[in-house]
């Protein structure tokens, strides 16, 4: 083809013509098939392709005609409007002159709208796989990192490294999805590990279910995602630096990625509480013990700290600061919207009194002498000690061998002056038979007698209970043959807000207890009845079991809908749906049908077409503050009696 010089207005070039035209004559053709307009990012993306590559394939372009037929200098774009685009944009940011000439190639002899419509028909992009490839071709070869592959390719480096990534998956697979048999999302999926073999191993354990999802829960069961309490106690730093790795999933929000060494995460994790039990030592205690979760405390007793008296010029502080309080809430009892100044002087005093409260509860020396802690790991990553336990050969063998001393009544020797021998000292011990018959007729008339005294009756109800809730006086044990069977709960469960709740009461009844059998029955005997029942109802709480296994409702989970019923009890004040707690352990299905209840179909229609996990994620956005449960958690509608059979 004739190569011709820079056009003039009164230039009608022939067909298949190539000229140099200057950008500011090039325009959109108003017969171009293509209506919707190219997107910004396509654009950059030519743009960037042209400034590294130079113009690949030539604009076509026919002449600007005036009514005379005459050719008026400028050039219609009839394909390559995205290119002309391109340019433009180049020009406006001043990498290339307004003028700067553009190779084109005329064609007058077709129609402009077909010419526009085929080329945007009639096109075969290469398959993705090709594309992986060839940036991992790149990258190995010529050594272009995934910032310069973006540049030249009109990108960004985040889309680039997800092609990268793509690459490093099997070629057994990825000749899977070259041939059809496998989606883009499955492939993605893969992309988790780097290891070809675990990927090929994966796809051939599954079935019939090959979703992106489970593809992914494959690969990482056995690795520890990063929102684990293990991994936030170490940090992603510190597990790299001893040589652990990372795996991230490009593809989906993997909150930080997967550990893929589970042992060195766990021996770094227990490194660490070990390192702090030496700081639990220094502070007196007798042992420390470090463990990821509470382990069995079966045969330990546990000790709490103890409220003490306050010095005479501390507790004259403290009821000033009472006094303080009470005239200020007295003087503004009737203001309905309480002065800024008062309310912080309010909180203020409130402040100082807890204080006080705070330092008036304390260990025993003696207790912490003899007794441990365990330092353990909380739900939420961070560290959480507990302290008091005694093991039994710590126990002081002494200590409850004479308790006449404090209250506690002498053991009784059973014997009978009346059938000494003559010439000895010593009487003989009663016939064991004599012994239980006596006794027997001792317990008939205490059971006669304390029924008609249900005061004293709540008291040793108490009495017993409190002996086995708080594990008090192991060499006592109460008259009353009830057993109390404390529910063991999941060590998670200790950091619920229930959880919390139950231990915060347990602590404080803990520091009001004296740890004596007889001390314990004159401390129940002054309580008030309130008070009394406040306690019982408490150790009462500690065995309560309404855990179900499976879909089977026993007799003793259909009771506690009664016991539900009767304390009026909503779970919603106790438990949320949240990824961890249900969202992410039940189907897409379950998690809709939470949404639909929960807020609404219009919020199912936002998050039906997400995939498994963002859907979670979405869920439980959707879902706080609503109030929603599952039905294992809701109130009964009506009780269904268990039956006797």
């Amino acid at each position: 083809m004739t190569q011709l010089t820079i056009p003039t207005p009164d230039t009608n070039p022939d067909p298949g013509v190539v000229l140099d035209v200057p950008l500011n004559r090039l325009k959109p053709s108003p017969r171009n098939a293509r209506k919707t307009p190219h997107t910004p990012a396509n654009i950059e993306a030519l743009a960037a392709s042209i400034a590294a590559k130079g113009m690949i394939q030539p604009p076509v372009v026919e002449p600007e005609r005036d009514a005379a037929g005459e050719g008026t200098g400028f050039y219609f774009v009839t394909v390559g409007e995205g290119r002309r685009q391109a340019l433009a944009l180049r020009a406006k940011r001043k990498e290339i002159g307004k003028a700067a000439l553009v190779r084109c190639i005329v064609d007058v002899t077709h129609d402009a709208f077909e010419i526009s419509l085929d080329e945007n028909v009639t096109r075969f992009p290469m398959h993705p796989a090709d594309q992986f490839e060839a940036f991992q071709t790149l990258a190995q070869e010529r050594g272009f990192g995934p910032e310069e592959i973006a540049a030249r390719f009109g990108v960004t480096a985040t889309v680039v490294r997800q092609r990268l990534r793509l690459a490093t998956v099997s070629p057994k697979l990825i000749d899977l999805y070259r041939a059809g048999e496998m989606s883009l999302d499955q492939l993605m999926a893969f992309t988790i590990t780097s290891d070809i073999d675990r990927q090929e191993a994966a796809w051939e354990s599954l079935s019939w279910n090959k979703e992106p999802a489970l593809i992914r829960r494959v690969l990482t069961q056995d690795r520890v995602s990063a929102r684990d309490r293990r991994a936030v106690l170490v940090g992603a730093e510190a597990y790299m630096a001893a040589g652990g790795v990372i795996e991230r999933d490009l593809f989906s929000e993997d909150h930080g990625g997967y550990f893929a060494d589970p042992l060195l995460l766990e021996r770094l994790a227990l490194e660490r509480l070990v390192a702090l039990t030496e700081e639990v030592r220094g502070q007196g205690w007798k042992w420390a013990s470090a463990s990821l979760d509470m382990p069995p405390v079966q045969g330990l007793r546990r000790v709490y700290p103890q409220r003490l008296p306050l010095t005479d010029e501390v507790e004259a502080h403290r009821q000033a600061l009472q006094a303080d309080y009470d005239a200020l809430v007295s003087a503004h009892e009737e203001d309905e919207d309480l002065d800024p100044t008062v309310s912080e002087e309010l909180d203020r005093l409130a402040d100082k009194l807890d204080g006080l409260d705070a330092h008036q509860i304390a260990y025993d020396a003696e207790d912490i002498a003899r007794a441990g802690a365990f330092v353990l790991l909380g739900q939420d990553g961070a560290p959480r000690i507990e302290c008091g336990f005694v093991r039994r050969e710590d126990e002081d063998s002494t200590a409850h061998e004479d308790d006449a001393e404090d209250g506690s009544l002498p053991l009784r020797s059973w014997a009978n002056d009346d059938e000494s021998e003559e010439g000895e000292g010593e009487p003989r011990a009663l016939a064991e038979r004599l012994v239980a018959d006596l006794t027997a007729q001792r317990t008939a008339a205490l059971q006669a007698t304390l029924g008609d005294r249900p005061d004293i009756a709540l008291i040793a109800i108490a009495h017993a209970l409190v002996l086995q809730a708080f594990g008090l006086d192991r060499r006592a044990q109460s008259c009353l043959q009830l057993r109390l069977t404390l529910t063991a709960l999941p060590a998670w469960s200790t950091e619920t807000d229930a959880g919390k709740a139950i231990e915060a009461r347990h602590a404080g009844w803990a520091t009001e207890l004296p740890t004596t059998s007889s001390a314990l029955w004159s401390y129940l005997s002054a309580l008030s009845q309130d008070r009394l029942l406040a306690l019982l109802a408490h150790c009462v709480s500690l065995a309560v079991n309404a855990i179900q296994i499976g879909a089977h409702r026993a007799p003793s989970v259909v009771q506690a809908d009664q016991l539900a019923l009767a304390l009026g009890l909503d779970m919603a004040d106790y438990w949320e749906p949240t990824v961890e707690t249900y969202l992410g352990r039940v189907t897409k299905a379950h998690i809709l049908a939470a949404v639909a209840e929960g807020a609404g179909q219009e919020q199912v229609r936002r998050i039906e077409g997400l995939k498994k996990e963002p859907m979670a994620e979405a869920a439980e956005a959707i879902l706080k503050g609503q109030r929603w449960l599952p039905s294992l958690l809701r109130m009964p509608d009506q009780v269904i009696e268990a039956s006797d059979d």
